[in-house]
């Protein structure tokens, strides 16, 4: 390899990083790139969704756990990690939905978050981020914020008159949008499940796709192959124990299915500071010759 590049994906929450590009970071990771998770919270609100935690300690330790957790996925990922340090908004429920807690992440001013991840990205000095796109990847408070303090992180990163005081500026090349939830997907492996008599979860969830909602695949950009490391993906999600159930829908489709069916996962570019050709197959086209100019 050329040279050692660097790559930063922001979440909302532990466990995001594992079910949300975790074979991508584990193959730019096992390839010798330095790549960063940065986690806006602290998954503070998380519930307990394994069975098997369901047990004396565990709610009452909840914060503690999902750091150990964390820093476990982390490990097996190879990556590096940086917490944010704000709390869990929590996933608001009801008609119409209670109000978000005081001091949440959701709740914060825009330019408290923004300052704290410039910090992080004029130390680590990615070339790349990727972070989530309009909607969150889906509607909790926290994903829609980490969106937000995302691009305006990117812009700000970069610009010396912006949070003179959080570090020497650094400007990333390129920022992604991160696609993981796609009906065509779905669709492809709930019929090969169906094709070799197996039992496929994804019936109930293609029978209420909405027709009118437009597939996030129709936005990606670039795919990359990383079909090699969906078990390490698996046990980084497995590791974050309290919310990933081992027996559920997470794990219902067969690596070998998987790999042959769809062996990449996928992400939209937004910006872009290097000349590229859509569609890419690398999230650092480009970026290696700018490097080297």
């Amino acid at each position: 390899m050329a040279e050692k590049l660097r790559l930063m994906t922001v979440h909302a929450h532990p466990d995001d990083e594992s079910s949300k590009g975790a074979a991508s970071t584990a193959r730019y990771a096992a390839e010798g790139h330095d790549v960063m998770v940065v986690t806006c919270t602290g998954g503070e609100a998380g519930s307990i969704l394994n069975p098997a935690m369901d047990k004396p300690g565990v709610v009452e330790n909840m914060p503690e756990i999902r750091r150990r957790e964390m820093a476990e996925a982390a490990e097996i990922l190879g990556v590096h990690h940086r917490w944010m340090g704000f709390v869990d908004s929590g996933l608001p429920e009801g008609d119409p939905p209670p109000p978000l807690p005081d001091g949440c992440f959701a709740n914060q001013p825009l330019e408290l978050p923004t300052e704290e991840l410039v910090r992080i990205v004029r130390e680590f000095r990615p070339h790349v981020v990727v972070t989530y796109d309009e909607n969150g990847g889906y509607p909790h408070p926290d994903h829609v914020k980490c969106h937000e303090v995302s691009m305006a992180a990117f812009d700000a990163a970069g610009d010396p008159d912006r949070f003179p005081g959080a570090g020497e500026p650094w400007q990333p090349l390129k920022l992604y949008y991160g696609h993981g939830f796609s009906r065509r997907r779905m669709q492809l492996f709930h019929d090969s499940l169906l094709e070799r008599g197996l039992e496929s979860p994804y019936g109930e969830w293609l029978r209420k796709w909405d027709a009118s909602r437009q597939d996030p695949y129709e936005r990606v950009t670039t795919q990359v192959e990383c079909a090699d490391y969906f078990e390490v993906r698996d046990d980084a999600l497995r590791a974050h124990a309290t919310q990933i159930d081992p027996n559920s829908r997470w794990f219902a489709v067969p690596l070998d299915i998987q790999r042959s069916v769809w062996p990449t996962e996928e992400y939209e570019l937004v910006r872009s500071l290097v000349d590229t050709t859509l569609p890419e197959d690398d999230l650092f086209t480009g970026v290696q010759e700018r490097v080297h100019a």
